[in-house]
């Protein structure tokens, strides 16, 4: 029997979990980096509804992320999840959710109750929910992963990136990442991947054939692209790249 694509997904989905934490103890082993932990485990339960609720719309174009903020996927599992979006955009029920061993002490996990919103995820789907009308417009044009599922902190509680770690480091967790991201445009037939930032662009450039890519700004609020007006100059440059 022919698996759905759904389950397919959430196959590649617990791949890409189970090889990226064979190389959580090669990550914490440089000096910026003090915790990792990973949604895919402890949030499994809203990203497989985000998987069941959103991936059979027939969506072409895939957008693609890099790794989770503290208080967007790190909570709710979801790309971009700052979790008012994620409940009423994304429509993810509440489910019990407990800080892993390993988080950062000032980064507790508390799921969909978080107050805190991630600027970048509230811009990112607030500009999708925008342009397209409704949840179920959004994902028949587009899809969302991150590349890398792994939430990474400094001592401090500094978000460290991929890109901030050297290859040696990071680079058996990417190839993960990549194999992940191959079977995710392959299971959906994805025609163009647009990069949310040039590094998601670069990732996607070195593994992918035969789909086209480009890139549109990042949200974050640490970008003075994304700043500039208000925020008015972003989305009018995320909606240029989007179908």
């Amino acid at each position: 029997m022919v698996e759905s694509i759904q389950d397919q997904l959430k196959d590649a989905a617990r791949r890409l979990s189970e090889d990226c934490n064979r190389g959580v103890s090669r990550i914490l082993k440089h000096p910026s980096v003090a915790y990792v932990t990973n949604p895919l485990d402890y949030a499994w339960d809203y990203h497989e509804q985000f998987i069941d609720k959103w991936s059979v719309f027939g969506a072409k174009t895939l957008l693609l992320g890099m790794n989770p903020g503290p208080y967007g996927m790190a909570q709710t599992g979801v790309p971009f999840g700052a979790t008012a979006m994620a409940r009423n955009v994304l429509h993810i029920e509440e489910r019990e959710v407990k800080t892993p061993l390993g988080a950062h002490p000032k980064r507790p996990v508390e799921g969909l109750s978080m107050q805190r919103q991630e600027v970048s995820g509230t811009r990112f789907w607030s500009m999708l929910a925008d342009h397209y009308g409704s949840t179920e417009s959004i994902f028949s044009n587009i899809y969302v992963v991150n590349h890398c599922p792994l939430l990474l902190l400094g001592e401090t509680g500094r978000n460290v990136t991929p890109v901030d770690l050297p290859q040696s480091v990071i680079e058996p967790v990417l190839k993960a990442c990549d194999r992940h991201l191959k079977s995710v445009v392959d299971v959906m037939g994805i025609e163009a991947v647009v990069g949310v930032g040039n590094y998601a662009k670069k990732r996607a450039k070195s593994v992918l054939d035969g789909v086209r890519i480009d890139s549109m700004w990042h949200p974050s609020p640490a970008s003075p692209l994304a700043n500039r007006n208000g925020g008015a100059d972003w989305r009018a440059n995320a909606i240029s790249k989007i179908p």
